[in-house]
């Protein structure tokens, strides 16, 4: 995902996202103690898109906008 389409999304909605994408890491992880992952490059971007979306709930707490 991108930071300007996260940014139009409510924190809400942002904080449930966060919560898919981190389940979504704890399966792919079991995957990979059972040698059974098909794409490495995913763990990569689940971690790049989390960082993200704690980036932009981060930037709101500080500034308070938009909730």
């Amino acid at each position: 995902m991108k930071i300007q389409e996260l940014r139009q999304l409510a924190t809400e909605d942002l904080k449930q996202k966060e919560m898919a994408l981190k389940k979504e890491l704890y399966d792919l992880n079991y995957q990979r103690r059972l040698g059974q992952v098909e794409k490495p490059s995913r763990f990569r971007l689940i971690r790049r898109d989390i960082a993200r979306i704690l980036t932009v709930i981060k930037e709101r707490e500080t500034h308070g906008t938009k909730n």
